[in-house]
């Protein structure tokens, strides 16, 4: 919580064949938008989402609805736990990869290094460039839930929403202006004041680019797209485009001539990838899906 992409190729490496009997439960995101105020021991919660989607992979001799059951007692009344059919779709849906790579692109990439006076608002000061490139990354991640369902018409994904429907499922009653993308993060009450990552240098403020809103929201979620897209023929253009602009800052290599598995840091993704998993035939059978016969001619 949040699992973040790939979670369950992770499960399965490291539990070995103990995986197949355990339970595990794969949350999309944090219950609240929170700020840690001494770290372990107190913390300040700005607000609190609404609904948050989990898939369950119940534990032997436990039903889907015994966990949920058990979590929702714990959270309290909100936010309410959706039940996602499976991992892929709280992968794919993951809405860390899409809001804090992208943000962070968007403010930065034509930033001319020289530092600022005070620290640049995060969600609040999205700008309609900005914007652009969340609804990129979102629109990339829906063609790879198409090509999945393509594969195998039972197989849903129904549930990865888009970026602009994840927003009005979190904080509807926290955005006053739903009008767009970019009103609707402007307006977010439960995001008042909250700041790029920022670092003092030369008297004032340079970006922070080791935060994790690339260090991890990165390696953990776009370069898990990016792989699966990868896998099953996905062209995936604003994600590749904030993917490599994204490396350098964080001097990694995830992707290189428009390969993932030939990167050097490709271990230290969540990517299918970095698994062992390098073809479209062995992601599904880790997914097990059924891929869809070719026609014979004669239907």
């Amino acid at each position: 919580m949040p699992a973040r992409s790939g979670c369950d190729f992770l499960f399965k490496k490291v539990m070995g064949e103990k995986a197949e009997t355990l339970g595990l439960v794969a949350f999309e995101t944090l219950p609240w938008a929170c700020r840690f105020n001494d770290w372990g021991k107190t913390a300040t919660v700005l607000g609190t989402k609404e609904t948050i989607g989990a898939a369950v992979v119940p534990p032997v001799k436990q039903s889907k609805m015994d966990v949920i059951l058990k979590l929702q007692g714990l959270l309290g009344v909100e936010p309410k736990i959706n039940e996602v059919p499976n991992i892929m779709s709280i992968s794919l849906g993951n809405p860390g990869q899409v809001i804090h790579p992208g943000v962070t692109y968007g403010r930065w990439h034509a930033w001319d290094g020289k530092p600022l006076a005070k620290k640049p608002l995060f969600y609040q000061g999205v700008d309609n460039e900005t914007a652009d490139v969340l609804t990129g990354i979102s629109d990339d991640i829906q063609k790879i839930c198409a090509a999945l369902k393509k594969l195998d018409g039972q197989y849903n994904t129904s549930q990865v929403q888009t970026v602009m429907e994840w927003y009005m499922s979190s904080y509807s009653s926290s955005i006053s202006d739903a009008s767009s993308l970019k009103t609707a993060m402007n307006t977010n009450s439960a995001y008042e004041g909250l700041c790029h990552p920022m670092k003092e240098e030369q008297g004032g403020y340079v970006p922070d680019f080791q935060f994790r809103y690339l260090s991890e929201d990165v390696p953990t979620g776009l370069c898990f797209s990016r792989g699966v897209g990868e896998l099953l023929g996905v062209k995936t253009p604003t994600i590749d485009k904030v993917l490599i602009w994204s490396q350098e800052k964080l001097k990694k290599e995830f992707i290189k001539d428009g390969k993932m598995n030939i990167a050097a840091d490709i271990k230290d993704t969540r990517a299918p990838q970095a698994f062992g998993v390098t073809s479209k035939d062995q992601l599904c059978k880790f997914l097990k899906i059924k891929k869809e016969a070719a026609c014979c001619g004669f239907c």
